[in-house]
């Protein structure tokens, strides 16, 4: 969207409709979309790195890995996005079909990130309910093979979406400057038509995941107040596992929120109000959409590595307390670490 918002005035510079000063301004857009693309491809590219060798032995980790592959390839075009505006690319074809591509890839990056919530809601019930009765193996292995039904679904159906804007596109040069007189009125509705269908199916994905998203956040809140006041005993391990699912489950539909948002807001207003593209009003959407858009692959990796130190942190606490070969009760934790963080009357007569 922000290649065709940054050529539309870029057209009406050439046409002497704004003045070069007015085009300048629009360029700030670019460079932040240019910087967070790199970070977003170097944040996305990390989390890439470390889940690949645990795919196979974890399973949360399959839907990240797809999560983290999509926001890479989403990166890359933002980048390619970028450079061709700063290199001053008049080919409105490589933008539409850009753009085509990018819009395939925010889809399926909702979907991928309502598939990852569902994952780690489905592992903090898990844990929940193996800490009272148990689950067997044969369980945990249905859900395995079910899980692989929504990351092919999440792939598939906004490609299969998105094929009839791609190609019907192409064919009737929607395009085009529309601003040119020989583009006849009913190729100018047909193209309009085309770009409510686009937006149509990318509100109803964003609704779609936004439900899904707070839906699975309140029952995972309800599983983990009933972790929190059950009676089984939960070792230190397992408590650090929970608190980790927890924040994950909390930080990414924030992290979904904040970057996809605004991108929706600036949607609705450019069709309703095309003229908004214009003038200050387009300069600042365009700001607020390169910032938190382009920053979903970042921020998604540095919620990962903040959870992850946090699990290791937890995990060194445990086996520490394992040494004692009791576990302790988490009531009598602070009582214990108290005691050995005092004095004790002997030392204080020795010295």
């Amino acid at each position: 969207m922000l290649g065709f918002v940054l050529q539309e005035t870029w057209n009406n510079t050439e046409q002497n409709k704004t003045t070069p000063e007015n085009f300048n301004d629009v360029f700030p857009a670019v460079w932040i979309q240019l910087t967070m693309a790199v970070l977003s491809l170097l944040g996305s590219a990390s989390i890439v790195y470390a889940t690949f060798q645990h795919l196979i032995r974890i399973t949360e980790f399959q839907p990240l890995f797809l999560l983290s592959v999509t926001d890479f390839i989403l990166a890359v075009s933002w980048l390619i996005e970028a450079v061709l505006l700063i290199r001053h690319c008049d080919n409105h074809g490589i933008f539409y079909n850009l753009s085509t591509v990018e819009q395939t890839l925010l889809m399926v990056s909702y979907f991928y990130t309502l598939n990852y919530v569902w994952t780690l809601y489905s592992g903090l019930k898990d844990k929940f309910y193996r800490s009272l009765n148990g689950c067997p193996v044969q369980c945990a292995t249905k859900q395995n093979s079910f899980s692989k039904v929504p990351a092919v679904l999440s792939c598939v159906l906004p490609v299969v979406l998105m094929v009839p804007v791609f190609v019907t596109g192409n064919v009737d040069y929607c395009y085009t400057n529309f601003s040119q007189p020989y583009i006849d009125f009913t190729m100018d509705s047909a193209c309009r038509l085309l770009d409510m269908y686009t937006f149509a199916v990318s509100l109803a994905a964003f609704i779609v995941t936004i439900v899904g998203i707070v839906v699975l956040m309140v029952k995972a809140c309800t599983i983990y107040r009933r972790c929190v006041t059950s009676s089984g005993f939960l070792g230190d391990k397992q408590w650090a596992s929970l608190r980790v699912l927890e924040r994950r489950m909390l930080l990414y539909p924030s992290v979904f929120l904040f970057c996809w948002g605004p991108a929706v807001l600036v949607g609705v207003v450019y069709l309703s109000i095309p003229k908004t593209s214009d003038g200050v009003i387009g300069v600042i959407l365009s700001i607020l959409k390169a910032c938190t858009s382009c920053s979903h692959g970042l921020l998604n990796s540095l919620v990962y590595g903040w959870t992850q130190r946090a699990f290791r942190v937890a995990s060194k606490d445990a086996f520490r307390d394992m040494d004692t070969q009791t576990p302790l009760l988490r009531s009598q934790k602070k009582g214990y670490n108290t005691l050995w963080s005092s004095p004790s009357p002997n030392s204080r007569g020795r010295s």
